[in-house]
């Protein structure tokens, strides 16, 4: 079963790293990500940009409104994702548990529903 691993965590954090904590950081990501990969689950995963590069669309009685950032203030902000392919919700789980942003912020880890299933 797909699931993606969701990434949430405080931007300031990260903008208030060293560049030595910022360097062990992005190690620690890339060991993941080898770890991750050579056990074959992943099926794709991508780093996002800050929220101050996002942009928000509501289209409401037909108009569209187009906002500068994300959608509401909150302390963590979506930062990334990992799509994995495993077995059941335990093994999901267990990938997002060695997910190193799981330390300082949250990881939300959420089935993907198959095509097969999808209501028309």
């Amino acid at each position: 079963m797909r699931y993606l691993l969701l990434i949430y965590s405080p931007e300031s954090h990260y903008m208030n790293l060293s560049p030595e904590d910022n360097a062990a950081l992005l190690a620690e990501w890339g060991r993941f990500s080898a770890e991750i990969s050579a056990a074959g689950v992943l099926r794709g995963a991508d780093r996002l940009r800050p929220t101050s590069f996002a942009s928000t669309v509501r289209v409401r009685n037909g108009k569209a409104a187009t906002t500068d950032g994300p959608f509401a203030e909150t302390k963590e902000q979506l930062g990334g994702y990992y799509m994995i392919d495993v077995e059941n919700l335990d093994q999901a789980l267990a990938w997002a548990r060695k997910m190193p942003s799981a330390r300082v912020g949250s990881i939300e880890v959420r089935p993907i529903w198959p095509p097969e299933e999808y209501r028309r």
